[in-house]
């Protein structure tokens, strides 16, 4: 994955701000996904996604809109951002702005600050979401030296537990998470993610054995969101495969459970800040980097 992603931090990005906008992604593998990117203006308009995304501005100034403020991020500074958090992002100077971010899913580093821990804890909760975090920006750089093997990854969500945990005001005093099935939970994670329409309530209730309300309670907990918006997120991270691979963009929005191409547009861009058209022309543009 390295001749993919870049060599040394900012290198490529550099060279790239006289070129267009462009985005490199890599995964989801084992919980987390890598993007690197370089943009002239606006990058992205509102929207949230379902994962903790840790991010490292690389070149320029990154604005960005996020819990009512205009916050700034400067090269060398690190952003964390919750899942289920609505967010934008865009250039704060003329030049535009480069990055490099790990998206993680928030079940693993649940699973990493109980090991941390040594008991169940509530998810890490950062009240600042820009910082000099020498450990996460330690940790998001050496994400993209190496491919995405199991050990690596394994110690990847360990840093960025332990980066997360020293942001949070509240982690060491923090009580134990309510009762959690864990088992339910797992069966019903691994439905939704089998499934390529809407899920009643009825279904997923008989798949755990859990009853809606319970089960969202708990699947929040544990997973950082609810049933609804993590199935949808399943749906959408199939279409962005297949539109990474160059398929039409109405073929993708029938074969991810949409009823309409409009309503797969409008899904799409909530989650991630840009059509589907426009993250199919920004992956076609990946060549242009030589990072």
């Amino acid at each position: 994955m390295a001749p993919i992603l870049g060599r040394s931090a900012g290198e490529g990005l550099e060279r790239s701000c006289s070129e267009r906008d462009w985005l490199r992604a890599h995964g989801p593998v084992g919980g987390i996904e890598l993007l690197q990117a370089w943009f002239s203006g606006r990058g992205y308009v509102k929207h949230r996604h379902d994962t903790y995304a840790i991010c490292l501005t690389e070149v320029g100034l990154q604005d960005f809109d996020y819990r009512g403020k205009v916050e700034r991020s400067r090269p060398g500074q690190v952003v964390v951002l919750h899942p289920d958090e609505p967010h934008d992002g865009r250039a704060g100077a003329a030049g535009g702005f480069g990055y490099r971010q790990v998206y993680v899913d928030p079940a693993i580093i649940a699973d990493a600050v109980t090991s941390i821990r040594g008991r169940p804890s509530a998810l890490p909760f950062v009240r600042e979401p820009v910082s000099d975090s020498s450990t996460l920006a330690a940790a998001v750089s050496d994400a993209f030296s190496s491919p995405l093997e199991p050990l690596a990854r394994d110690a990847l969500v360990v840093r960025l537990a332990e980066g997360l945990l020293e942001l949070a005001p509240d982690a060491h005093s923090a009580g134990a998470a309510g009762r959690l099935d864990h088992a339910a939970l797992a069966r019903g994670r691994a439905f939704l993610d089998s499934q390529r329409a809407t899920v009643p309530s009825a279904e997923l209730e008989a798949v755990t054995g859990l009853n809606r309300y319970e089960l969202a309670r708990q699947f929040r907990a544990v997973y950082g969101t609810s049933p609804h918006r993590y199935a949808l997120m399943r749906r959408l991270d199939f279409a962005r495969d297949q539109l990474r691979v160059g398929s039409p963009l109405a073929d993708v929005a029938l074969s991810a459970g949409f009823a309409d191409q409009p309503h797969f547009t409008r899904m799409f861009r909530s989650a991630f800040g840009l059509t589907p058209g426009r993250y199919a022309k920004l992956h076609s543009t990946m060549s242009a980097p030589d990072g």
